[in-house]
């Protein structure tokens, strides 16, 4: 539950991105971004609209053009609520833009618009309409003296990177920052998060970045946002894959639901890897339950349902769950919190299962 990861969760001060909350103690927000052309806006809004659809609390959108902010206000238009993020490199006008065009976030690297009156107009019209600033670093764009400095991507050098950054926007008392330091080595990516955590309150938006697609992807980036949450750092985070983007959201969902996180309600299966000692087809069986789950509608109800192979662990894991079965041969126990149900014939279990999950 949100309430355990409270209990180790760093403190950090509360962001309003739209109407989603981020730090304090609200839930961790999730993100991912749209990789059709911006200025597209058909594309563009079916693509929000699927994020959206997947369960993304936050959708952040590249703003290559001034012409880009046009975009955006159509989005808008078109009564779109999830919050949106303009995702600005090098032209500090497009966020200007882009702010008056009435998006719920920017994301600047301050280092990479412009002298100091460039940052300082930038954080003007961003506090003029109370729309916060995600500072943006990663190991390829660090500056060439920081590079120098420490040799390479380090931890160290992009947590520097970060908060000389944070200092621009300070400098003009603008503090309604999130921080975002992201690297395709896991291991950095955690290290200059912990460095972070302790350096600041703002915010931390977690991701690795260039993690790849598919299942390589998939388990790097799993293994630094879910690295870096165990230490209870991060408020929102973001599975970049090389795949559609809401493949990242979908990604993001099951690693906070590993963790027991997520503020959706999701089903939590529970099933083991089987071994000599297993008397049914379990394998196969866990995926059809899933695929039926999913095909009833009810991946969203908050039960823990336990598939186990044989009666050894079977019975103490299933109790434990809200329900589940316990493997014999051509045959299965159906317990319910912890309690034998009945024994049940095999071609009967995932019938059963659906039924009594829909009753609950």
């Amino acid at each position: 539950m949100l309430d355990r990861y409270n209990a180790i969760r760093r403190a950090a001060r509360e962001v309003t991105v739209g109407r989603v909350k981020i730090g304090g103690k609200h839930p961790i927000a999730v993100q991912s971004m749209t990789n059709t052309d911006t200025l597209d806006v058909g594309a563009t809004l079916r693509q929000v609209q699927a994020l959206e659809a997947a369960g993304c609390d936050v959708v952040r959108i590249t703003a290559p053009s001034v012409e880009a902010a046009k975009t955006f206000a159509a989005i808008k238009e078109a009564g779109v609520h999830i919050p949106l993020v303009a995702d600005i490199h090098f032209d500090y006008r497009t966020a200007l833009e882009c702010a008056a065009a009435g998006v719920d976030k920017i994301r600047i690297n301050p280092g990479n618009i412009g002298d100091e009156l460039r940052v300082r107009a930038v954080a003007d019209a961003c506090r003029a309409k109370n729309i916060p600033i995600r500072i943006g670093v990663n190991g390829g764009s660090l500056e060439k003296e920081i590079l120098a400095k420490y040799g390479a991507p380090t931890a160290e050098a992009l947590a520097e990177s970060a908060l000389y950054h944070a200092s621009l926007l300070e400098k003009y008392d603008f503090c309604d920052i999130v921080l975002s330091v992201k690297s395709s080595d896991p291991l950095a990516m955690v290290g200059a998060n912990k460095i972070l955590a302790g350096a600041c309150d703002y915010p931390i938006h977690i991701g690795v970045t260039e993690a790849g697609g598919g299942n390589a992807g998939l388990v790097k980036g799993a293994v630094g946002i879910g690295g870096s949450l165990l230490l209870g750092i991060g408020d929102t985070v973001r599975v970049s894959l090389t795949e559609n983007p809401p493949e990242e959201v979908r990604a993001a969902r099951d690693i906070l639901s590993a963790l027991d996180i997520d503020a959706r309600p999701r089903l939590s299966i529970v099933a083991c890897p089987t071994c000599g000692r297993t008397k049914i087809d379990l394998i196969p069986l866990v995926k059809a339950f899933e695929a039926a789950a999913q095909e009833a509608n009810m991946m969203d109800k908050p039960l823990k349902v336990a598939l186990m192979g044989c009666a050894v662990n079977g019975p103490g894991e299933a109790r434990e769950a809200d329900i589940g079965i316990a493997g014999g041969v051509h045959e299965a126990l159906l317990f319910k919190k912890g309690e034998i149900v009945e024994k049940i014939r095999e071609d009967d279990i995932i019938p059963r299962l659906i039924a009594e999950i829909q009753q609950m």
